[in-house]
């Protein structure tokens, strides 16, 4: 064997050595397991397991456009100031409104019951009232956030005063004779029996020149029982700085599987001109007020509804609306109003009335995901 032949076989050998070495250095890792999402259908739909968990996520939501018009609906335009020292008078102009509503839930079994969460933060641009109509950016608004265990609830919501027995009617402007004072921080317990029985306690904050003063809470209490023909309950409110309760009973009925009837009274225990809104669960006027409403199911499609609400001061609210969904998820609602306001001050001497008919109409546009 010569030199040549002998150098070229150890070159060889070493290369071959070399690459074994390098092959056996090589690890190739194993894939990562990937993880979908998985469906969850315990708790309706739309719920989805938050990957690496046992909760459940459900992200919901709407955006809605409305417009109004006329003496109860619409607004008046603000003056406009031109350089040349004239002004262009404002006249009447719509009132709008854009809203976007986030809204996310979770839920989840714990040995306690279910366990779940529930908040909507609103995003506004709106037709305010400034000095006449001026449209702004609203701030953002943490309308609920919540915390349930079982029949517990910790956080934002709004009274159960309102919320218990349910909102007056299926129409937009469901509140004219009642309008204040719904958002509050509460603890709640709600007992729901299997016979259809419930009953609620909650203890509230309040809100704005209505919040406690100290660590007395507001306090509300309610009972109702629901059947397949409807359901009728009572709710009581206690607001702890004026030490004054307000009270309201109610009933649904399901005449048809297409119409329903509803009729609901309050009462509070100073109903005087001189305390005129000053008890948190009654802003209405005087001692009393009343609401009756129905709805009926046109077609698979459309509904009709109307409200008639009336209380001690001679304040009159009709409505009545068609809600129409053109498209699932995309329903458009006109609706018309009538509003007959007769309070315009309160002194200490009493309430100074006017007479003051108002008519008005809005369209809305919602598309809820």
């Amino acid at each position: 064997m010569n030199i040549k032949s002998l150098l070229l076989g150890s070159a060889a050998a070493l290369v071959a050595v070399s690459g074994a070495r390098a092959a056996d250095a090589v690890v190739y890792a194993e894939p990562e397991p990937v993880e979908y999402v998985r469906v969850c259908d315990a708790y309706g739909a739309g719920y989805f397991y938050i990957p690496g968990t046992e909760t459940c996520l459900r992200i919901s939501g709407y955006l809605r456009y409305d417009m109004g018009a006329g003496d109860s609906l619409g607004a008046v335009g603000r003056d406009r100031f031109r350089r040349d020292g004239s002004v262009i008078e404002g006249d009447d102009t719509w009132r709008k409104r854009l809203r976007f509503a986030l809204r996310t839930h979770t839920a989840s079994e714990t040995e306690l019951g279910t366990l779940r969460t529930y908040t909507e933060t609103r995003f506004q641009w709106d037709t305010n009232d400034n000095d006449g109509a001026y449209a702004e950016n609203d701030d953002v608004e943490l309308k609920f956030a919540y915390i349930e265990l079982g029949g517990l609830r910790i956080g934002k919501d709004e009274s159960a005063f309102r919320t218990f027995l349910g909102y007056a009617g299926n129409v937009i402007n469901d509140d004219v004779i009642e309008p204040l004072n719904y958002d509050t921080t509460l603890i709640s317990y709600t007992f729901t029996g299997g016979n259809g029985i419930s009953a609620m306690v909650s203890f509230e904050q309040g809100e704005g020149d209505y919040t406690i003063n100290d660590y007395v809470p507001h306090m509300v209490g309610g009972a109702k029982w629901a059947q397949g023909w409807g359901s009728i309950g009572a709710v009581v409110g206690y607001d702890s700085i004026i030490e004054e309760w307000a009270v309201k009973v109610r009933a649904d009925l399901n005449i048809t599987d297409a119409a329903s009837i509803f009729v609901m009274g309050a009462w509070q225990s100073e109903g005087d001109a001189i305390a005129f809104r000053e008890n948190f669960y009654a802003s209405w006027g005087g001692d009393w007020a009343g609401w009756v409403g129905a709805s009926y199911k046109l077609t698979d499609k459309a509904t009709f509804n109307a409200q008639v609400s009336y209380d001690d001061f001679d304040q009159l609210a009709v409505a009545a609306n068609v809600a129409y969904e053109l498209v699932p998820g995309f329903t458009i609602t006109p609706e018309v109003l009538y509003y007959k306001d007769l309070v315009t001050n309160v002194d200490g001497a009493g309430v100074i009335t006017q007479s003051d008919d108002a008519w008005g109409g809005m369209i809305r546009f919602q598309r809820s995901f």
